[in-house]
Parts: C-alpha cells; sequence; structure tokens
C-alpha cells in the first residue's frame, strides 16, 4: 500500500440508515438516501460523487431501515470499483455482533462496527451521510486536518441564523480550533460579526481511528448518552482532544457555499426548485466535478406543442425553468419550475407549476397542480386539482408546514 498517500490510508463509512421520519411519506418505501432528486439523481450520489472525484475508493455504506432500493441503486449504479487495486463500495446492514439490536445513533453504528476498522486498519477515518446536497474535495479537508496534528476535524458551514436550530451550532477560535457546540439550540449564536447566520456542523468528520475507536468505546459505555456524534461525541471531545472545524468550500467555486439538508419535505422541494432557476447555485453541468447515477435505459424526452389543440388550462402551452428527464412526454400542456424525473406524462391541457414529479407519475388531460410533490407511479386523473384547495388537500394529503402537498407512492385518486 502506498503509504505517501493520505487518502490511501482514508477509510470512508457512509451512514444512510436513518428512518428518515421528517421526509415522509417519500421515505415511506424506502431509505432517505434513495429518494430520487434532480430528476435522474438519489441523493446519495451527491456524497459519493464527492468521494470518487476526491479520490476515496475505499467506502462502506452503512444500511438499515428499507434499505431494498438504496442496496439495489449502489450495486447497479456504483459497483464501479477495482477490487484488486484495493477499491470497493460495500453495503453493510447491521451485524449484532456485540449486541442484539439496531443502531441507536451515529456513534453506536460506528461501535458495531469496530471490527471494520480493526480488518481495515486506516490511519483515519471519514464519515459522511448520505442525505445532503453539496460539492466538496474531501481531500482539501483531509489536508488541513493534517497540517493542524487534528484528531477530528468537523466540516462547517454558514446558514440562516433561522435554520440553525436544527444543526450543531460551532464556535471556534481564529485558529479554527472548536470552542464550544451547542446541538439544536433553542437560540442559536450569530456568527460574530454576522447577526443573521450561525455556524453549523454539516456531519462531515475526519477522525484519526484510533482517537474514533476511542471515543466510541467510551460512549458505548454511557448509558445516558444517546449515542450521536453531534449530541455526545464530539461535545465530550472539545475539552479533551485537538477538535478542529474546516470551513467548507465547493469543489471547483472558490465563492460557492451551496450545502443543503434535505431532510424534511420543505427543504427538499426548496432544493428541487433550486435547479429550475436560470442560474442554479448547485452545478449540476461541470464538467470537471461530475455527479454520477445509474441511469435506466429510457428514450429521450419529446415535447409535443400542437397549435391547434383545444382544451387549455391557460393560453398557449408552454414549458419554461424544467429540468425534464428522458422517457417524458409533455403533450401540449404548460409545464413551469418543474423538476421531471423518467417516464413522466403530462397530458394535453393540462397546468403543472412548481412541482416535483417522481419515476413514471402520468397527469391526465386537463389536470392542474402546483406547489406538490408526487411520488413514484402516481397516475393523476383528467381533471383533477392538486395544490389550488389547500382545506380539500389537507384533508387527502400530507401537506407540509409551507403548503407543499405530497402525494404518496401508490395512492389511488379519483
Amino acid at each position: 500500500m502506498n503509504r505517501e498517500n493520505p487518502m490511501t490510508n482514508t477509510l470512508c463509512i457512509l451512514m444512510a440508515g436513518g428512518k428518515g421520519e421528517r421526509l415522509y411519506p417519500l421515505t415511506k418505501a424506502r431509505a432517505k438516501p434513495s429518494v430520487r432528486f434532480g430528476g435522474i439523481y438519489r441523493i446519495v450520489d451527491f456524497t459519493l460523487s464527492n468521494c470518487l472525484n476526491s479520490e476515496i475508493r475505499r467506502i462502506f455504506v452503512l444500511t438499515q431501515y428499507r434499505s431494498l432500493s438504496l442496496d439495489r441503486h449502489i450495486r447497479l449504479g456504483w459497483n464501479i470499483f477495482n477490487h484488486e487495486l484495493g477499491e470497493f463500495i460495500e453495503c453493510v446492514p447491521p451485524q449484532q455482533r456485540h449486541v442484539d439490536r439496531w443502531y441507536r445513533g451515529t456513534a453506536d453504528s460506528i461501535y458495531q462496527n469496530i471490527y471494520i476498522l480493526q480488518r481495515e486498519r486506516p490511519e483515519r477515518v471519514l464519515i459522511l451521510s448520505g442525505d445532503h446536497v453539496y460539492k466538496m474535495n474531501y481531500n482539501e479537508m483531509l489536508q488541513f486536518h493534517i497540517e493542524n496534528d487534528a484528531e477530528l476535524t468537523v466540516a462547517g458551514v454558514e446558514v440562516p441564523i433561522s435554520q440553525a436550530c436544527a444543526f450543531g451550532v460551532i464556535g471556534s477560535d481564529a485558529g479554527y480550533r472548536i470552542t464550544t457546540w451547542e446541538e439544536k439550540p433553542c437560540s442559536p449564536k450569530p456568527v460574530p460579526g454576522k447577526d443573521d447566520v450561525s455556524f453549523v456542523s454539516m456531519g462531515v468528520y475526519i477522525f484519526n481511528t484510533d482517537t474514533l475507536v476511542r471515543n466510541v468505546i467510551a460512549d458505548a459505555k454511557n448509558k445516558s448518552s444517546h449515542h450521536d456524534f453531534g449530541k455526545d461525541v464530539v461535545p465530550e471531545m472539545i475539552s479533551k482532544n485537538r477538535v478542529f472545524v474546516y470551513n467548507f468550500r465547493e469543489a471547483n467555486n472558490e465563492a460557492g457555499r451551496y450545502w443543503r439538508d434535505i431532510g424534511t419535505i420543505d427543504a427538499y422541494w426548496e432544493a428541487n426548485m433550486d435547479l429550475c432557476s436560470p442560474n442554479p447555485q448547485c452545478n449540476l453541468y461541470d464538467e470537471k466535478w461530475p455527479i454520477r447515477t445509474y441511469q435506466e435505459q429510457v428514450p429521450p424526452a419529446k415535447i409535443v406543442l400542437r397549435p391547434s389543440g383545444s382544451d387549455r388550462a391557460s393560453g398557449s402551452p408552454n414549458v419554461q425553468d424544467c429540468i425534464i428527464s428522458g422517457g417524458c412526454i409533455i403533450s401540449d400542456s404548460t409545464v413551469r419550475q418543474c423538476v421531471l424525473s423518467p417516464n413522466v406524462r403530462v397530458g394535453p391541457g393540462s397546468l403543472v407549476e412548481s412541482s416535483v414529479l417522481l419515476d413514471g407519475v402520468h397527469v391526465g388531460a386537463g389536470a392542474k397542480i402546483r406547489k406538490a410533490i408526487l411520488d413514484q407511479g402516481v397516475s393523476v386523473p383528467d381533471g383533477y386539482t392538486i395544490g389550488f384547495d389547500a382545506e380539500r388537500d389537507a384533508s387527502l394529503f400530507t401537506v407540509s408546514p409551507s403548503g407543499i402537498v405530497v402525494v404518496p407512492r401508490g395512492m389511488a385518486l379519483a
């Protein structure tokens, strides 16, 4: 093994076992990392593409709940590593080697898989989450970790203070050594000199392996612990270990800081809508930092506009500011600011705006849909409306705090 390359001596463990309760009902039948995003991708593809582009080629994916679709996606789309060269990506469900239970938290998932670290013996462990959308070169964070002789480095990013209560809020000194940590505080502290933003953890960690092992073992013995990195392990380490924060910057974009935790319906919808803007902050078209995924064999997308068509929702049919995947057919209808996954059909005279339509959704003729997420395989009858009557929508569907209507997979509409 080449001992000169830090990445060669770094093992990646990707956390992908959470229930994704805040993203329900999209997670009713699948793990959160395998939820479609941006038309053709799965959420987990962004983290895995960061690994691939950062030359990280030893990856364990810790799975747990509803993992079938995630396992299948990784097998079909990410089975590209050469085992003979020491590369691999492997899904690891709970092994219950030492205990007879599911993972109790992020730290417990590492504790239950210590045998992996004993077998692989890496110098460092990169721990990632599979439900965030961002582009990051982990090499730069690793170099920061080494230069500061850190035992743990946490990636941090500025977010609006109104959103910071959902994350670990970080305080650090001038040398980026972490001095304070508040996990999901009710009143987040702002960044000094910036009253409208807080500095929060991205859930990206680089541990020296011996430090990681010592701390997760100690945490496992603590009966009052939540067995979570953010709630327990990291705050406990601040006064005992060299713990630093790495200020995130976007790969191939010095000025960029795009990072989205899309763990809620509103955040998921907003992140998809970001992609529909003329100049989205998340650039999917960067040839130097490609986002990889598995794509089924589908025909090209097709838009059919008949000037003499009748039964239109509003004026002439048109398609504006949309992401349209392969296999989609839009027939003589109006579609604005939408993300269409593969094999979506939109019938004539329909109006669909500010919505996310997942695989195989069929919208009948003359239907009207606004600010909605339609899960896989949903069929909307002719003339049906979604998103125009708040009281009716609330009685039939899941509706997010900001009013996004979610039609779950397999739901029969009439």
